[in-house]
């Protein structure tokens, strides 16, 4: 294996760990969101809102650098594993694109219940979660489906 394909690989699980990684920091953040006033509102959802910028970027990387790795490695874009993950990727994609961003937007409106939309907010970081270690899973694993 030649060092550019190791190089590859290497940043590709970087940007596994920053796609995924912020996401649990998340979680205990979630419960300060239901009891927040109003003065510190952002100062929690600003992290939400650089999380999900993050984990879009590292995808960025993470697409590019898995579409060289098959085409200069071993395997074919109809390998099973491949396929499953790019299938889940693809799901992430839309609903990354609707599971957080108008979920915090609402928080910041006056007469919400942050209570009811910090519960939403929370099960999409589990949802998306779930999402991305099952991605993960199947390139780790590589389980022989067909």
């Amino acid at each position: 294996m030649d060092l550019f394909y190791r190089i590859l690989i290497y940043i590709h699980v970087l940007s596994v760990v920053a796609s995924i990684g912020p996401f649990f920091i998340l979680l205990p953040m979630v419960k300060k969101l239901r009891v927040a006033q109003a003065a510190e509102l952002n100062a929690y959802l600003d992290p939400f809102w650089l999380v999900v910028r993050l984990s879009k970027h590292a995808g960025h990387i993470l697409v590019t650098t898995g579409v060289l790795l098959v085409i200069l490695g071993p395997w074919s874009f109809k390998t099973p594993w491949i396929v499953m993950t790019l299938l889940i990727m693809f799901a992430s994609l839309f609903f990354l694109a609707r599971a957080f961003s108008p979920k915090l937007r609402k928080l910041q409106e006056s007469g919400v219940n942050k209570e009811e939309v910090a519960a939403k907010l929370k099960r999409s970081i589990w949802t998306y979660l779930i999402l991305l270690m099952a991605m993960l899973w199947f390139m780790v694993v590589k389980p022989p489906l067909w």
